[in-house]
């Protein structure tokens, strides 16, 4: 899902960095000192599942968890995103620095649409688990496709986003066991601000 330095053209990148640094900068004002080892944790879980790739249909794909990000962080995620993608472009070429703007873009934009489909009243909570995690993964191929395409490599790059439904059939499938495993031993992680997950924890216990 990560797009390489050179294949975009440079005036797009730089002008989605600077976008992309915008949204950083928007989705991490006023964070509270609880909320950035949230944020760690789930930049970190980010940063390690796209470290495991699996062949599919003659290229490679893995698993982003961008529906558990935006579910647990809210607009929160947007920040995690861009840390975890900007260490995979240092650490391991994943991407690069040029293109990190568009990448975060698309993968951020997935984690905020995972959000935003988990504070909707769509069916149950398992219903919406779903839906996030699938548009988590979705969203992000369907962006790729499109640069490519308007980029001008032709129609052959839809095959990115069908094979990538699977893979958001898969992160939704995920995101459902995710969110049914905390929901049952850890439930204050869901509450809208860490302050609130302390005092329901605390409640919970002393219950």
């Amino acid at each position: 899902m990560h797009i390489a330095d050179g294949i975009l053209p440079a005036s797009a990148c730089v002008a989605a960095h600077a976008v992309a640094l915008g949204a950083v900068w928007l989705s991490g004002r006023k964070i509270e000192p609880e909320e950035v080892v949230r944020m760690g944790l789930l930049s970190s879980a980010i940063f390690v599942v796209s470290m495991f790739h699996f062949p599919l249909g003659g290229t490679s794909i893995h698993l982003g968890l961008f529906g558990v990000a935006g579910i647990l962080l809210g607009w929160r995620s947007f920040p995690a995103v861009y840390v975890s993608l900007l260490f995979q472009a240092l650490l391991f070429q994943h991407g690069g620095l040029l293109s990190l703007g568009v990448n975060a873009l698309n993968m951020g934009t997935g984690t905020l649409a995972a959000f935003l489909v988990w504070r909707s009243n769509w069916g149950g909570e398992s219903t919406r688990s779903f839906l996030a995690g699938f548009a988590g993964a979705m969203i992000p191929s369907l962006l790729m496709t499109l640069e490519f395409f308007f980029a001008g490599y032709g129609k052959g790059f839809a095959v990115i986003a069908t094979l990538y439904s699977a893979v958001a059939l898969i992160e939704g499938a995920i995101t459902v066991f995710i969110v049914t495993f905390l929901r049952r031993v850890k439930p204050a992680v869901f509450c809208a601000t860490p302050v609130a997950a302390v005092e329901s924890e605390a409640a919970r216990i002393g219950a």
